[in-house]
């Protein structure tokens, strides 16, 4: 059972910045696009951006220019570079499988924004 644990979240002003982790369990990410997803409070998980195992990558439109996601391969490691954050990417952010897979949620990491 492949386990993904995401951290580097916390509490931060707007404009800052924050570096998201996913470490997986074994190594899944050379099979897999990986993603990062955002849970906002009151409202569905959305996909925030994903990454093939190639390298290229998609965003959603509302992080596009101000969020960085790649991976190490070699780390069984996914990241997420957040910037020029808004209060609207407050939420708990969580990595997957892209599209993703039901068994393989953790428990997420807090990303909340303060204006």
């Amino acid at each position: 059972q492949v386990q993904l644990v995401e951290s580097g979240g916390g509490l931060v002003q707007t404009g800052g910045s924050l570096r998201l982790s996913c470490t997986a369990s074994v190594s899944i990410f050379r099979i897999f696009a990986m993603g990062w997803y955002r849970q906002a409070p009151g409202q569905q998980r959305e996909l925030v951006a994903d990454i093939t195992g190639g390298g290229n990558t998609n965003y959603v439109e509302s992080v596009k220019g101000r969020f960085t996601i790649s991976r190490d391969n070699a780390k069984n490691t996914v990241y997420l570079q957040l910037n020029s954050l808004k209060s609207e990417d407050t939420g708990v952010y969580y990595c997957n499988t892209s599209p993703p897979s039901n068994n393989k949620w953790g428990r997420g990491t807090q990303v909340t924004v303060s204006s």
